[in-house]
């Protein structure tokens, strides 16, 4: 067989029309009790495109995880043509503790593109980076908002990557945020690799969402459609509404401390002057509104009940792209 019919990756041969489950291991618990990072690989016997599906970055990011899990156990990751490898869980450390970050204190999304000799942290984005990201030809990667921030189901990418802007419109979220790649990131590592990537964000941290989960799974299906790769029992449907494009956006912070309850519901459109929002005390006597800046779309809620001068408790478009 040819070097492109077999998939070497982390020590193990794959052929087409195989399937797999390999492991990579970086370090063991206090416990010396190994931790598995299973990579799941399902192979056409029809060469194509290889797509990388992946969640779990920050361990408190469940809904990310649910997406692929449900994609993996609906079989749409066994491809009618090509490859598609899932790791459900990359930051199994911090999955493990219902904790966002490494056992290290860092966060992983921010030690790309790591070291074999660096923190824990460093160590796994090192591994990622050098032994799976190289065999992808996209990457889908799923994430959720930090806390009780309340993601908007949208894709995030960079302005201007006519692929990934085209494989974004396919996907169908409601919105399609345009974000520069940050520094030391997952997305921005693969970009200078030349790997694209979309970036899906939606839900909020230790929670499952049916909505979010069910707009991840669609989106997923119709890349994998698009791309000739979906396998023909599955259906197919078209987003209910077009994409919202937002190429700037800013955070309402509260003026108060108090306690705080949102009036409008995520993806909503607003006018500017509309109350979206209340901050209260618990003695009845204060009540102040929170009102819109601008026209836009929220497409982040603070869902916390209690929150403090200065905390992020909206997020608004303030410009879109046609």
């Amino acid at each position: 067989m040819s070097e492109k019919e077999v998939l070497d990756i982390l020590g193990q041969k794959v052929a087409l029309g195989e399937s797999a489950t390999v492991y990579f291991n970086v370090a063991k618990l206090h416990t010396q009790n190994k931790i598995d990072v299973p990579v799941i690989i399902e192979r056409s016997k029809k060469p194509g495109p290889t797509v990388l599906i992946t969640a779990g970055i920050h361990g408190d990011e469940i809904n990310g995880v649910e997406i692929v899990r449900q994609i993996i156990a609906k079989g749409i990751n066994k491809p009618k043509r090509g490859t598609i490898i899932c790791i459900p869980v990359i930051n199994v450390f911090g999955f493990i503790h219902m904790d966002r970050e490494f056992p290290d204190g860092r966060d992983l999304n921010r030690v790309f593109p790591g070291g074999k000799g660096g923190s824990l942290a460093s160590r796994v984005a090192h591994k990622l980076i050098t032994e799976i990201v190289p065999h992808a030809d996209l990457i889908m990667d799923f994430h959720t908002g930090g806390a009780d921030r309340f993601n908007s189901a949208q894709i995030r990418i960079k302005k201007g990557e006519i692929v990934l802007n085209e494989l974004a419109e396919v996907f169908g979220a409601p919105f399609v945020y345009y974000s520069k790649n940050l520094n030391k990131s997952f997305r921005n590592t693969s970009y200078k690799m030349g790997i694209p990537m979309l970036l899906f964000e939606g839900g909020k941290s230790f929670n499952i969402d049916s909505r979010i989960t069910n707009t991840g799974v669609n989106g997923a299906k119709r890349v994998l459609n698009h791309l000739e790769m979906l396998n023909t029992k599955f259906k197919v449907s078209k987003p209910k509404k077009s994409c919202v494009y937002i190429s700037e956006s800013k955070w309402l912070r509260a003026k108060y401390s108090g306690m705080f309850k949102a009036s409008i519901a995520i993806n909503a459109k607003v006018s500017k002057g509309d109350v979206i929002g209340h901050i209260t005390d618990p003695y009845g006597s204060f009540n102040h509104f929170v009102k819109a800046p601008n026209d836009g779309y929220i497409f982040n809620i603070n869902e916390s009940p209690i929150i403090y001068q200065g905390d992020a408790i909206f997020h608004i478009s303030t410009k879109l792209t046609e």
